[in-house]
């Protein structure tokens, strides 16, 4: 919902890039073909993207899976961080919006550790229980909707001491907003809730991109 940070001023957000983005050229190429697109905002900021890099390096990922890959701007910013023998499992289910981060993971070297599987996510996911405790970091940028479902069965994958990072939490601010009862807010302002509430992880909600919420695996 939102390609760049919220509550920021243009200037204020033109010097957080400037002075903290370290792009490729692959990232921008995949932003600036995205950009034309309708739903151009459903892609990660670019400052997203490489936080979420910094956290695969940091934990030493080497196996991670996303539900939601759009244009595939998060799954390149992930694969690019990944060693060369990590995997990345990107469940999508439109193959025109996918094929787009096609081109631009094989222009960057790193399509050979992306595994796209197109169709409905919870099927992929559901498909994937026999990997459970294996993954090392998961990823949520989907339908708002399955978000709590999403969320069940991207934990179960995740070893103990993984991560998994929702993405859209604030939802352009309409979580704080009661008079807002459309469904994709209210099924995100449940999932903070749950959330906020489950003891089995550990968690902090960060204001990057459209809301980020980090979530630990005791």
């Amino acid at each position: 919902m939102s390609s760049r940070s919220l509550g920021l001023s243009q200037e204020v957000y033109s010097y957080l890039l400037q002075n903290s983005l370290r792009d490729t050229k692959a990232c921008r190429d995949l932003r600036e073909a995205t950009e034309t697109m309708d739903y151009a905002d459903m892609q990660v900021s670019p400052e997203q993207g490489q936080f979420m890099a910094l956290l695969v390096s940091l934990l030493d990922v080497k196996k991670a899976i996303e539900v939601g890959t759009f244009t595939g701007y998060s799954a390149l910013c992930v694969a690019q961080a990944l060693p060369e023998d990590g995997v990345l499992i990107a469940c999508d289910i439109s193959e025109e919006w996918t094929s787009i981060g096609k081109q631009h993971w094989e222009a960057a070297g790193v399509a050979h550790k992306i595994d796209l599987r197109i169709g409905p996510a919870l099927d992929t996911l559901e498909a994937l229980q026999a990997q459970a405790g294996s993954f090392d970091l998961g990823f949520i940028d989907a339908d708002k909707v399955n978000y709590r479902q999403y969320y069940e069965r991207i934990l179960g994958l995740l070893r103990s001491g993984g991560l998994l990072l929702i993405d859209n939490v604030l939802w352009g601010g309409s979580v704080a907003d009661e008079r807002d009862q459309e469904d994709s807010t209210r099924a995100i302002r449940a999932l903070n809730a749950h959330i906020h509430a489950d003891q089995r992880v550990d968690i902090s909600m960060l204001p990057v991109g459209d809301g980020l919420t980090l979530v630990r695996k005791r």
